[in-house]
């Protein structure tokens, strides 16, 4: 889960990658399996450095 504002996601989209070439692992997109999202705060309510995003990547061995 990521914590923070969306303009800093790519970082951490980066790190997620960084973490997937050292455990020798490879993205697995297709077109049922793509990165996705899932926002559990709510922008307009919520402070910019406490939103919430859940990011999928698919991996595969």
């Amino acid at each position: 889960m990521y914590v923070g504002s969306y303009d800093d996601e790519p970082q951490t989209i980066a790190k997620m990658h960084q973490f997937i070439t050292k455990n020798k692992l490879e993205t697995d997109f297709n077109s049922k399996r793509r990165h996705h999202e899932i926002y559990l705060s709510d922008p307009r309510r919520t402070k910019m450095e406490n939103l919430k995003t859940v990011i999928h990547i698919p991996v595969k061995e």
